[in-house]
């Protein structure tokens, strides 16, 4: 069985995406759909002193929803030094971080890079992530390299076969819209994610699971992964 999950490029994700990566065979980054200005494309919560903060990459994103631009089009702002901004934010929340000084060196380069897209920035920062986790074995792809036809159901079955693929996780909101009978038609088997994560000792109580992956790699190091597995969190 060969498993995929298809999700769009998002900023350092939290623990579910991640999740995801680790349970896939094959992660196609779905980047060639429309951007979503209040998403998660280009935002992210850490935790500091002060609690919650968003970090946000500034984008050209005027007219995204009415153009209906994929979010492979978008283009990042350098009008600002935003990517020094939120290294430095990242470093004050967690310097003091069991495993920062670990990390904190293998991180920092992709912030000095200027890509002009926000997909290619996102994408190769969560790869980076992903591969510091222990996720070795996952083959990425992106959605915009794949002749893939359709629309939402239809193209996700596409992009399954072009890929060989006959397992596919999806997140749990997805029941709300995906057609499973047009899985089955297809042969391939699917399944819904279920999260249900054991908290973890955090900087900055109260404890708060909506956060950056960011958090739990700088807290627990190389047993993050316990803290992502520690139950098969999708329903069979």
């Amino acid at each position: 069985m060969t498993t995929c999950v298809i999700l769009q490029p998002s900023y350092i994700p939290w623990r579910g995406y991640f999740h995801q990566i680790g349970l896939a065979d094959i992660f196609v980054f779905y980047d060639d759909v429309q951007y979503d200005k209040r998403g998660w494309r280009n935002r992210n919560r850490i935790k500091t002193p002060h609690g919650l903060k968003w970090l946000t990459i500034p984008v050209h994103s005027h007219g995204a929803q009415t153009q209906q631009i994929p979010i492979n089009q978008i283009r990042i702002c350098w009008d600002t030094s935003w990517n020094e901004e939120h290294w430095r934010t990242i470093e004050y929340a967690y310097h003091k971080a069991p495993y920062f000084r670990q990390y904190a060196p293998l991180l920092e380069p992709h912030y000095a890079q200027k890509e002009l897209l926000l997909a290619d920035f996102t994408i190769e920062l969560t790869k980076k992530i992903a591969s510091l986790l222990g996720f070795h074995s996952t083959r990425f792809l992106r959605s915009s390299t794949m002749p893939a036809q359709g629309r939402k159901t239809d193209r996700l079955i596409e992009i399954l076969k072009i890929v060989g693929a006959d397992h596919y996780i999806s997140g749990p909101s997805a029941q709300n819209y995906i057609e499973a009978d047009k899985f089955r038609v297809a042969g391939i088997r699917l399944d819904y994610m279920r999260y249900n994560y054991p908290p973890y000792e955090q900087l900055y109580p109260p404890y708060e699971a909506q956060v950056s992956i960011l958090d739990l790699l700088f807290m627990t190091g190389p047993a993050a992964r316990r803290y992502i597995f520690a139950e098969e969190d999708h329903d069979a």
